[in-house]
């Protein structure tokens, strides 16, 4: 069985409540319209810290438990990195599977 938020972020892309890309995450973390982001474990290092540093910042919950290939099958797209969920229901969800699974 494949994993439930990994399973949850292709719908949340099909609803079109995803921002992808560096700075265009960071971005929604500045507007406060980021919600919970998804960094790639294997993301490039200034990469990870700017967006773990604006994430700590702004107290938006991050999720560092995939790869770029796994965040790219679950969206559909090539090369994900980084990722921002910006609905509110849809991040609570995220959360609560990702607690869950701790």
């Amino acid at each position: 069985m494949r994993d439930p938020i990994l399973n949850l972020l292709g719908l949340i892309t099909k609803a079109g409540k995803l921002v992808n890309g560096e700075e265009r995450t960071v971005e929604a973390i500045r507007n406060q319209n980021a919600k919970v982001v998804f960094i790639a474990e294997d993301a490039g290092a200034s990469t990870f810290k700017k967006v773990t540093d604006k994430a700590s910042y702004y107290e938006v919950y991050l999720i560092k438990k995939y790869n770029k290939k796994e965040l790219s099958m679950a969206t559909g797209s090539e090369n994900r990195v980084v990722l921002a969920v910006t609905d509110k229901g849809f991040a609570n969800k995220c959360i609560d599977l990702f607690e869950k699974g701790k």
